[in-house]
């Protein structure tokens, strides 16, 4: 194994070791910095939310690649059941173990490393611009972040690092969290007669929202409107016939399709259900998060995450095709399955761009997460290529 690969591993297990749940990326964030620093990026910078952005300019005019990942992990709730420390970076039958190995602290090292080997390679004899983006709270927040990073790098295209199980990834549906509630009528229920039950009419406009066919893409496939909690209040209601009853579903969204059109589809199905329910008393909206950064700092949005789809012509996407087949690595188009932060830099704001990354895509947050060193290291070699295409 030659003396680089070493180097990118010893990073990858570094970025591991340094636990980072979202909210709390700052000893993951050090590490990147550093890393990008000794690697010799021109700039580094770190944003209002914590994220880390490095630089490598070229020495001639052209356009400015932007490498994205997320550096925050979903929580370890079960440790105990582990085989591997998960935070250990433990090396295993030629695979790398802990939490983030695959999502996605093996993809961020290997940009990272990939964007200092093109300095090395080139002695900054390149066009254009190179920016590698080690993003905070995608993992509940996906794509919000983003934002501050596009503001500040102005990227032409952008290069998703999620892992892509071996293909390229041309687009994805989007997520919105739609919350519906019912009002009722409180009173003690040994007399329900007397008040008006929340629940009651949320099933009602439940089997009216079941009736709600998303529509279908010819990539993405179907859209998608799913239960995934419901709550009355007061809870727990000891003899009291609940007043107000709230539901979550999960709509994944198509290109195209905005806020409006998703609230209009509920709002519609209320106006039905009202019909046969005249009482019934209902509301509909989209979600806000909220979230606190490392830095400090507070993030906060509507849980709105725009679909994305480009046509695989489009130049840059088959520039970084090009790369990877003067690579020697086979590849086969496809879509993401699951959100990125693709939905603000693709979604958002337009910005055309791909996903390729190392490792499988199922293996996110799994028990026992690991990486394949083979994986991590054809994937810089990837990304390297990919960059020397779009930087000619």
């Amino acid at each position: 194994m030659e003396k680089k690969d070493e180097q990118l591993i010893e990073f990858c297990r570094e970025a591991v070791r340094a636990q980072s749940y979202s909210g709390h990326e700052d000893k993951a964030a050090q590490v990147m910095k550093r890393h990008m620093e000794d690697y010799g990026f021109d700039e580094v910078v770190i944003d209002k939310y914590g994220s880390v952005i490095g630089t490598i300019n070229g020495n001639r005019p052209g356009i400015t690649v932007l490498m994205d990942g997320h550096i925050d992990t979903v929580d370890v709730i079960d440790a105990d059941q582990w085989k591997h420390n998960p935070f250990g970076a433990e090396i295993e039958d030629g695979k790398i173990y802990g939490r983030g190995t695959s999502d996605m602290k093996g993809s961020v090292t290997s940009m990272i490393t990939a964007a200092a080997r093109l300095k090395e390679k080139t002695k900054g004899n390149f066009a254009g611009k190179v920016c590698v983006s080690c993003t905070v709270h995608e993992e509940c927040f996906e794509g919000v972040s983003s934002r501050e990073v596009s503001k500040y790098v102005k990227p032409d295209f952008v290069i998703i690092g999620e892992a892509t199980s071996g293909t390229v990834k041309i687009g994805q549906r989007g997520r919105a969290e739609v919350v519906v509630e019912t009002e009722g009528i409180s009173c003690h229920s040994s007399n329900p007669e007397k008040g008006l039950n929340a629940v009651y009419m949320m099933n009602a406009l439940i089997e009216e929202i079941r009736k709600i066919q998303p529509n279908e893409h010819e990539i993405l496939g179907k859209g998608i409107l799913e239960l995934t909690d419901i709550i009355s209040y007061p809870y727990p209601g000891a003899s009291v016939v609940p007043s107000k009853c709230r539901c979550t579903f999960d709509r994944r969204l198509l290109v195209g399709e905005d806020e409006q059109t998703v609230l209009r589809q509920v709002e519609e199905a209320i106006a039905r259900t009202q019909k046969t329910h005249p009482e019934l008393k209902a509301k509909v909206y989209i979600a806000e998060g909220h979230e606190n950064c490392w830095t400090g700092n507070a993030i906060q949005s509507k849980r709105f995450f725009p679909a994305w789809c480009y046509d695989p012509s489009d130049k840059y996407i088959a520039t970084s095709c090009k790369g990877l087949e003067k690579a020697g690595i086979a590849y086969s188009l496809s879509h993401f399955s699951f959100c990125t932060n693709g939905s603000h830099f693709c979604g958002e704001a337009g910005i055309p761009g791909i996903g390729y990354g190392p490792s499988e895509e199922y293996l996110a947050h799994v028990r026992d997460e690991y990486i394949e060193i083979d994986q991590l290291i054809k994937a810089c070699n990837g990304f390297e290529s990919i960059l020397t295409e779009l930087t000619r």
